[in-house]
Parts: structure tokens; sequence; C-alpha cells
């Protein structure tokens, strides 16, 4: 087996903005084994300024895995404990190489094109109209769950704007889920969240910064609307230390996006913890290209989860590879008419 790596800089559309900037960029790495004439596809989805492995040494942390792939893919994920994109790329590249084609990990209804994924419409921050224009886009294009990152803006121009969704709205008509990303401090963030909580949010995702257990217990205990942690799982990854976390801080949900918390693995280990817990959990990409989102829409399938899961993101990038995964009415589908276009990839790559 031969394995090389590749670096990729996807193009967003549009500068997209969250609380901790804007970006209009997006870096990831491909991992692609040949073996017996067939060949698999990993990505390594690393968010710069967020991902625990971003750091000087990552290319040369990909050289090494390319120069040791015969150590096998169980070593190889006990040696990457801190390059959790990596450990992800790794996976969907060795379960690409053994499915019937480089992008049949998971088979499934949903890959034969009879079931769907439900996901929420992702409303990117900005001025008041820009907001307002992505929101009413989204609704008029089926979805029943949109999140809506805030914190970045005036707070009263954001709750103007989901006083405006819910005149025309109800919670039952659209579930709102709102992402802070960590941009209330914990002085102020209960009063924001009692705010918050009369347009009758589903959840918040990461009000205050990761790394404040005392706060975040005490503010999970108080809270008026349920909070879903996100950016707190990323750097955690002994089983017991996840424990730890979850049965301090007992949020109501965890969120979990593979390229950040180990892939497949370390995701099936959060989950696993958090139904003990009584804590409810979805999927979310990280921006990947279509070929990470591939892998996590067609493994999130395999988990029958019914809520919403955070995967309309593939549409975002302007050099994104085709590929059959569409959105259409509020759901993620796989449309089996489309092909991905291998040779074009591998040019591109």
């Amino acid at each position: 087996m031969t394995a090389t790596y590749h670096k990729y800089i996807l193009d967003f559309k549009r500068p997209s903005g969250t609380s901790r900037g804007v970006m209009t960029t997006k870096e990831t790495w491909f991992i692609i084994l040949d073996a017996n004439g067939k060949r698999g596809i990993g990505e390594c989805g690393i968010l710069r300024g967020l991902s625990f492995d971003d750091r000087p040494d990552y290319e040369d942390k990909l050289k090494w895995v390319c120069k040791h792939i015969d150590l096998g893919l169980n070593t190889l994920l006990g040696e990457l404990t801190e390059f959790p994109s990596i450990q992800f790329g790794l996976e969907i590249a060795f379960k690409s190489l053994e499915g019937a084609t480089e992008f049949d990990l998971f088979p499934s209804n949903f890959t034969r094109g009879e079931a769907s994924i439900p996901i929420n419409g992702l409303i990117w921050m900005g001025d008041e109209s820009f907001m307002k224009t992505q929101i009413k886009q989204k609704i008029e294009a089926g979805f029943s769950c949109i999140k809506m990152k805030i914190g970045a803006i005036d707070f009263e121009t954001e709750l103007s704007l989901l006083k405006s969704i819910r005149k025309e709205f109800s919670p039952s008509d659209i579930e709102l889920r709102v992402d802070a990303n960590g941009a209330f401090s914990p002085d102020d963030a209960l009063r924001k969240l009692e705010r918050l909580s009369e347009f009758k949010l589903h959840s918040i995702e990461q009000p205050i910064k990761q790394g404040q257990f005392v706060a975040m217990a005490k503010l999970c205990e108080q809270t008026p609307l349920p909070i879903a942690l996100d950016e707190e799982l990323i750097g955690v990854f002994d089983v017991t230390k996840k424990q730890e976390l979850l049965q301090i801080i007992k949020p109501q949900y965890i969120i979990l996006k593979p390229s950040l918390v180990g892939g497949f693995k370390g995701s099936n280990e959060w989950i696993s913890l958090a139904e003990q817990l009584n804590i409810g959990w979805w999927i979310t990409s990280a921006l990947e290209s279509n070929i990470g989102l591939n892998a996590i829409a067609q493994w999130t399938y395999t988990l029958d989860s019914k809520m919403p899961q955070g995967l309309g993101t593939g549409s975002l990038f302007t050099n994104n590879f085709d590929s059959p995964l569409k959105v259409k009415n509020g759901t993620l589908q796989y449309d089996k008419s489309m092909t991905w276009n291998i040779e074009l990839l591998t040019q591109n790559l």
C-alpha cells in the first residue's frame, strides 16, 4: 500500500462570518491510499484557529503517516491522538479503500437514494439585511430548522431578527437554533439567555468560551433554554476525561464534528457517554469539502437520529467537488443519477 497527501484550498462563494471572524477560504488536506489497483480517499478537515491539531508540525505529521501507512489503521490512530482531523482522514481513506467505489463508505437506504437526512439551514453573520435575506431563502427552500450564528453584531439587532421570524413562524413551524461560538461573557450570559428564551429556541450552542467548566456548569444548571456544547469538546480525547466533562457540566446537548473530535471513533465515544447520561446530541460538519461531508453524512444516517443535523455546508464553496449530495426541502439527499468526477478530482488535487 502507498499513501500520499495533498493540500487543497476551498474558496467561499461569499465571505462567511462567525463571532471568531470572517472566512474567505478554508484549508483542507487529503490522504490518498493505493493498494491492489484500488484507491481510497480521505479528508483531513482542519479548521485553523479552532482545531486542536492546528500546529506547525501538521504537514510533518501527514508525511509521517504516509511513510508509515503499513502500520495499519488501528496503530496509526493510536499514534495520532493529538491530530483528530488526521485520524478522521485516515478512517475515511481506509473505509473508502474497502468500498465498491471510493465513495461507498456506509451503504444504506440513504446512499441508495431511498431516504434523506433532515438538516438545519445555516444563517451566517452579516448585517441585518443580509441575515434577513438568508432567513427568507432558507424558509422558502423548505427548511423547518434554522441555525443562526449570533454574537458578532449588536445583540439587540439579533433579538429583533429572531422576533421577526417568530412573528411569522411559530415553534411548530420553524425550529430555531442559535450558535454563539463562545461570544458571551460568563457575567452576562444568563441575562442574554433569558432574553433569547422569549423566542422559544430549540437550543444555543456554546454561549461562553470553552474551558470555563465551573461557569458553564452553573449556566447549564440555571439556563432557561437548552445549551449544546460544541467547542467545549475539542481537545478532550481520553474517555475518562470525556465522562468527567459531561458529568461536571451536565449540558442538555453535545454537538459532534468528527474532524474536531477524532473521527468516527472519537464521536462514537462521546455519543455512548452522552446517552448514558441522557444528554442529547447531533452531528455537524466542519466546513469539509464534499468528500468529507459525504463520509459524515453516510455515517450519520446509520446512527438513526431523527433530529436535524448540521450537514448543509456543501454549497458554500466555488471549487467544491461535484457529488451526489444535494439539499432539497430541508433535507440532505443522495442523488444516484449524479456521479463523482474522479479524474477532475484527482487533477484538482
